[in-house]
């Protein structure tokens, strides 16, 4: 059973998930967490928790704050519970990692206990609300890129980019060296006229390189 760290000062909110977590939801402790110095001191302490946090009432300075704690904490899966989040927000946390889940504070309650459970296993959870978005703003969009521009093998490697693969993962699958892949990877930068992963993951995302299904899953 894991540890769930409650990083929320609403007192509803905090109510609210003390009793889903007591009523349906088997953990071996909860904890509460009042701002992110003593949340960085529980992570230290519990290292494969789950983190339920509000990121509008702590005083993160941007979602990079956010992934740089994700990297330092790999074993840590969140919980994104919030009012607002802005689409580059949310665009920039999950196309860099799949450690976090988001929830809207008018999820329902089939909703947040779905996530829990995912989150437990160390799995993603991304609410209705959210996947909608995401899938209207980027149906919008109005450049739509060719793929064509792109070698079948540069069209795969991209994809393990945007999916979130490192170049020596990418290396290792492809049974080549890393500096082949880095070679592929300046190569597609050139091509589609980005300058980094999130940029290419963008595009992938618009030309059908990725599935948006399989990305939010």
């Amino acid at each position: 059973m894991r540890k769930i760290l409650i990083a929320d000062n609403q007192d509803i909110s905090n109510a609210g998930w003390h009793y889903i977590l007591h009523n349906q939801i088997d953990v071996s402790e909860i904890r509460d967490v009042s701002n992110k110095k003593e949340l960085l001191s529980l992570l230290t302490e519990c290292p494969d928790s789950i983190v339920i946090l509000d990121y509008t009432l702590f005083d993160f300075e941007s979602v990079n704050d956010l992934l740089i704690f994700q990297v330092r904490f790999e074993n840590i899966d969140w919980i994104l519970f919030s009012d607002e989040l802005s689409d580059d927000f949310l665009r920039t946390l999950l196309f860099n990692t799949h450690s976090f889940s988001v929830l809207m504070k008018d999820s329902s309650k089939d909703e947040i206990v779905s996530a829990l459970k995912e989150a437990i296993k160390g799995n993603r959870y991304i609410c209705n609300h959210v996947i909608n978005i995401l899938l209207d703003n980027t149906k919008n969009l109005h450049h739509q890129p060719s793929k064509q521009l792109l070698t079948p093998t540069e069209q795969e490697i991209l994809k393990e980019m945007a999916l979130g693969k490192t170049t020596k993962e990418i290396a290792a699958q492809r049974f080549v060296s890393v500096h082949t892949i880095m070679t592929h990877r300046k190569n597609i930068f050139r091509k589609i006229e980005v300058n980094n992963v999130h940029e290419a993951t963008k595009y992938a995302m618009r030309a059908g390189i990725v599935d948006l299904a399989e990305y939010y899953i």
